[in-house]
Formats: C-alpha cells, sequence, structure tokens
C-alpha cells in the first residue's frame, strides 16, 4: 500500500476539513458544562464560545450540551469524547515542546477534588499558598462525597484526594495520615475517659446511609451508647459537640482544625482500629509532569502541622 493510500484510508486526509483550533474550547465545555466558563477558561468572548459550540455540534453531529434546569448535562457522545480528548491534547502539547511550567506566570485553572472535611483541615492553606507560588492561576476546591471515575472525566481534576478506604485504579500517594478521636463538649466531667464520654454522653452522628467506620468497632466490643442527633452537613457535628454537648467521632485533623474556632475536648479513641490516611490519587490524562511535580509539592506544604493545630484533651489554650 502507497503512503498515500495508507494516509486516506486512516482517515488523516479528512483532517484537512476539520478545524483543529475547536478542540481546545470543546474540551473546555466538556469540562465546565457552561458555555460561560468554557469562554473564561480559555480567553474567548461567550459569543466566539457558543459560535465553536455549533460548529462541534456539527462536526460530531450531536448536542453534546444540553440545558437541564437551571444547568446543563452532556450527552452520552459527550462524556465518551472527554478521556480521548484530553490525551490527544497532552501528545500535542508535548509534540509542540512547550515551555517549561512556570507558577509565577501560568494562567490555568487548578482543580482538585476532596470531601468537605479534607476541604476544612486543607482549603486556607491551600488557598494561601496558590495565591503566593502561582498568583495567576485560579484554584478550584470540588467537594465530593465518594470519588469515581466520572471525577476525573466530568470534571477536568488534576488531582483527587480521598481516604485510604476508598479503592481506585490509579497509582496513589499518602499525603497525611490521620485518625479517628472521641470529640466531647469541653463541659464533660473532666475525670471521665474516652470510654465513659461514649457510653455516657448523647452522641451527634451524619445522617447517612453508610455507617460511620468506628461505630461497628463500637458495636464489636459491645459498648452501648445512644443517638442523639442526626445531621446532614458533616461540619456541623463538631459545631454542635461544641456548642451544644455531647459526643462525637470523627478524623483527629478536621478535630484540631475546629477547636482553633470554639472549645472542644478531643480524646483518643479506647480501641484499636485502622487509620484513616489522605491520599492523592493524579488524573490518569494529565500528562504535564512539571506541573504534578509542582502541585504535589504544594499540596505537602499544605498540610496543617496537628501538634501545633490543637493539643489532645481539654479545651483550647487563650
Amino acid at each position: 500500500m502507497s503512503d498515500e493510500a495508507e494516509i486516506a484510508g486512516s482517515g488523516l486526509d479528512r483532517l484537512a476539513s476539520v478545524n483543529l483550533n475547536l478542540l481546545v474550547p470543546l474540551l473546555a465545555v466538556l469540562e465546565e458544562r457552561s458555555v460561560t466558563r468554557a469562554a473564561e477558561r480559555v480567553g474567548l468572548t461567550q459569543s466566539a464560545m457558543s459560535h465553536a459550540v455549533s460548529r462541534m455540534r456539527r462536526l460530531f453531529d450531536d448536542d453534546l450540551l444540553v440545558r437541564q434546569g437551571s444547568g446543563a448535562t452532556l450527552t452520552p457522545r459527550a462524556l465518551e469524547l472527554i478521556a480521548p480528548l484530553r490525551a490527544v491534547l497532552r501528545q500535542t502539547a508535548e509534540l509542540v515542546d512547550f515551555p517549561d511550567f512556570d507558577p509565577v506566570t501560568d494562567r490555568r485553572t487548578i482543580t482538585v477534588a476532596m470531601t468537605t472535611s479534607t476541604a476544612f483541615v486543607l482549603g486556607p492553606r491551600l488557598g494561601s499558598l496558590v495565591a503566593e507560588r502561582a498568583p495567576k492561576t485560579t484554584l478550584r476546591l470540588r467537594t465530593i462525597a465518594v470519588p469515581s471515575e466520572s471525577t476525573f472525566t466530568e470534571h477536568g481534576v488534576d488531582v483527587v484526594l480521598m481516604s485510604e478506604g476508598f479503592a481506585s485504579p490509579h497509582p496513589r500517594e499518602r499525603l497525611y495520615d490521620d485518625r479517628c478521636v472521641v470529640v466531647a463538649s469541653p463541659r464533660t466531667p473532666p475525670d471521665a475517659s474516652a470510654l465513659d464520654l461514649l457510653t455516657a454522653q448523647p452522641h451527634i452522628v451524619v445522617d447517612s446511609e453508610r455507617r460511620v467506620f468506628p461505630y461497628g468497632v463500637l458495636d464489636e466490643q459491645g459498648v452501648t451508647y445512644r443517638v442523639g442527633q442526626r445531621i446532614s452537613d458533616f461540619l456541623l457535628v463538631p459545631y454542635l459537640v461544641g456548642r451544644v454537648g455531647g459526643v462525637a467521632l470523627l478524623r483527629f485533623r478536621v478535630a484540631a482544625e475546629m477547636r482553633t474556632l470554639l472549645d472542644l475536648r478531643i480524646e483518643e479513641f479506647p480501641f484499636p482500629i485502622p487509620g484513616l490516611g489522605i491520599d492523592m490519587v493524579w488524573n490518569p490524562n494529565l500528562g504535564d509532569q512539571r506541573f504534578i511535580a509542582w502541585l504535589r509539592q504544594l499540596l505537602f506544604d499544605a498540610v496543617p502541622n496537628p501538634t501545633v493545630a490543637a493539643r489532645v484533651s481539654g479545651p483550647r489554650s487563650g
């Protein structure tokens, strides 16, 4: 087969009739699910982005983005396009050999997905470090309940921070270790042990279909306890414990951060249990290794020192 025939057979000859400049705004639209946000991201006017979306719809013979209530949803065809489109653009960027990532001048949006509790621990410090070291970028925090593959494919996430208890098909690296602690009101009897608090004080728990892990341990140990309140918002749990009273089971780093805002008593969990570490899982389609190395170090630097953030047991000083 001749070279010309091989090119024609592969479909490469038809690329001459396609405006490949549409691929970058296409990815932006698919990840942002908003013409307005996609236009801001790639530096186009909204009218120019709307025109590009119309051309992309004709090119793929698909609506791609469909209005649904106050937002928008992607068609099945659009969802299929995200991963291969990211891969193509990444390979293209490597091919043209763009200059090294420079955090001082880079204008990208840095997207990190995590639970609300992890954002409570890392968010303030992470935001400060990004503003200091990459002043022209935008930090976007995506709060999620349970990570899934669509976290990467639908939201343009660079890295997911997930509990070690959640499985992932992608490589992971520990960001920080954590553990379960008993959190109580500082007005509880000072000589009461953690086990005393768990059996005597009403529990404030997250109202969820998923059973909070440490309660299974209490059941196995035959510990008797009473649930006094069920709260849908995780971060309200330690707040209500401090203000209203009672006891709760919480991650130590969340309790330590909350303890900088109000008085809390923190005691170690009375039985041996596995840790609750947080891992970094990188978007498998992200190929900018210089950016990954920079953001990885930034995340490590953003982890607060728990020995400084809080002192276990007793109300906070000052």
